[in-house]
């Protein structure tokens, strides 16, 4: 089991030095990627918890998001170039990029400057994205309706555009129609950088996808030991129906977790996403940790809580995690 940071780009108030500072401990405590996350905006109805849909459209969360109209917070996109020139270990990443928001030619082409800019070690994760509010901010209103074919064809593009067998690229689809092109420098890495499918709803569309694209990793969110079978079964019985031998045990299984190391036991029973599955003590969270390396996760990202505990404490408590909790989890 790796450990990575998802960097709390995302709440009511952080700053740029507050990242630099999480990011240099990541890369000091030899985490294995640090990510950002994808927000574009906080619409104002959010906050009286009218959105037309419940957080990620997760049962058990309110129709808002968890950080202010009025926050202060930083787009992911934009942080992850700016990650490949303050570290030189991480891989980096955006957990996840909403296809919908981006053209996927331009996407291609810029991920593979950055994997240039970082010296190969970006890792790329996809999703459809959820909040029709939010595409509309995005000019991307239109696509709601049909954005996990978006999120298929972007996935295509990036693939053919990042073949090093091919000098171009043609594609003729619905959101991108264009004849052969060449795209400037393939990646760095061989074949590709890493694709990571997100899986915050439907297990059975995201093995679908990790299987019929040859994909590399799943990331969920908020999941728990138990929670991951239905994820890791549904990707088997894909490669299983496909015939490939590929089974999800080869792929990087992730969850975006909260996490805070606290001094008095917390309850952690399992009741849907809110659950507190990695808030508690060190005990907690060791045996937390064990119960997710027994079921089959291989990286959880390390998701500081978007209020009321500050970047002080979580630099704190990812030392301890580094340092304390993962020597007992590792030897079990």
């Amino acid at each position: 089991m790796k450990l990575a940071l998802y960097l709390p780009n995302f709440r009511d108030l952080v700053t740029v030095k507050e990242l630099e500072d999480l990011t240099a401990l990541a890369e000091e405590l030899d985490f294995d990627s640090v990510w950002t996350l994808d927000r574009i905006v906080v619409p104002e109805k959010s906050d009286r918890q009218e959105l037309q849909y419940s957080f990620g459209m997760m049962d058990g969360l309110p129709n808002a998001l968890p950080v202010s109209s009025r926050g202060r917070w930083f787009q992911g996109y934009p942080l992850i170039p700016w990650l490949a020139a303050k570290t030189t270990k991480v891989r980096i990443g955006m957990s996840i990029i909403d296809t919908p928001f981006r053209s996927p030619g331009v996407l291609a082409a810029e991920l593979a400057t950055i994997d240039h800019l970082s010296g190969g070690r970006l890792n790329v994760g996809v999703g459809s994205g959820w909040m029709p509010e939010e595409f509309a901010a995005a000019s991307a209103a239109h696509i709601f309706p049909k954005r996990h074919k978006h999120v298929r064809e972007s996935i295509e593009i990036m693939q053919g555009i990042w073949d090093k067998g091919a000098d171009h690229y043609e594609f003729h689809g619905e959101f991108a129609d264009f004849d052969a092109c060449g795209f400037g420098h393939k990646p760095l890495q061989d074949p590709r950088p890493p694709i990571f499918m997100s899986g915050l709803k439907d297990p059975l569309r995201s093995a679908r996808r990790i299987t019929k694209y040859d994909l590399d990793g799943w990331i969920g969110i908020q999941d728990s030991p138990e929670g991951l079978a239905r994820w890791i079964t549904a990707i088997d019985e894909q490669f299983e129906e496909i015939g490939s031998p590929k089974r999800a045990k080869d792929l990087e299984i992730c969850s975006m977790i909260w996490t805070v190391i606290t001094d008095e036991e917390v309850d952690q029973t399992v009741n849907g996403v809110a659950s507190n599955l990695l808030v508690g003590t060190e005990k907690q969270l060791t045996d937390r940790l064990k119960a997710y390396k027994e079921a089959g996760m291989t990286m959880p990202l390390i998701w500081p809580p978007f209020a009321d505990v500050p970047v002080s404490k979580t630099l704190d408590d990812l030392k301890r995690i580094k340092n304390d909790i993962m020597p007992k989890v590792l030897a079990s």
